[in-house]
């Protein structure tokens, strides 16, 4: 297959992600709105050119307090900052179907390279014909890497956030008209 424009199925993709709470447990989340530009071969990563941007008031945890918090100036201060924004800057085929995806991350207008693990999960035909294509994504970021350093120290020792959030994205395209 040729490098070929495909657009995101928001409606069968996901981006989660998870973060450690009082060192005892984990929030999970998702964002509902988000795009992204892919220019791929699905068969072969490498030549990619692959760009997101997930809109940050889309934030779900399953609490409106917490979201409304996540939205404010101790964390993604969407107002001023509201999207996160990736773009791929280098592909390496790591296994059959898997590969490391290198890009800069750009979150609260600071960027970091960062590498996320991605699977081509293959390639099929829906009922109308159109082509489709399936990845899934597993990485993390570091919280305070981007500035996001709210916290609270417990008094059983440790804090309330972790620094680590781990994000997973579940991707399903079709090839562009």
């Amino acid at each position: 297959m040729t490098k070929s424009a495909w657009a995101v199925d928001v409606a069968h993709s996901a981006i989660e992600f998870s973060v450690r709470h009082m060192m005892i447990a984990k929030v999970k989340g998702l964002f509902h709105e988000f795009e992204a530009k892919i220019e791929a071969d699905p068969f072969d990563l490498t030549t990619a050119d692959i760009a997101f941007s997930i809109d940050l008031n889309s934030v779900d945890t399953r609490n409106n307090d917490r979201d409304a918090h996540l939205r404010s100036a101790d964390f993604f201060e969407i107002e001023k900052y509201p999207t996160m924004d990736f773009q791929s800057t280098s592909i390496t085929k790591t296994g059959d179907d898997e590969y490391n995806v290198t890009g800069n991350v750009t979150l609260r207008g600071v960027t970091h390279s960062e590498t996320f693990k991605v699977v081509f999960e293959g390639a099929g035909k829906d009922p109308w014909g159109n082509e489709k294509v399936g990845f899934s994504v597993k990485g993390s970021l570091k919280r305070s890497n981007y500035g996001l350093t709210y916290n609270a120290v417990l008094e059983t020792g440790g804090v309330l956030i972790g620094d680590d959030v781990a994000v997973s994205l579940d991707i399903e395209a079709s090839r562009a008209q």
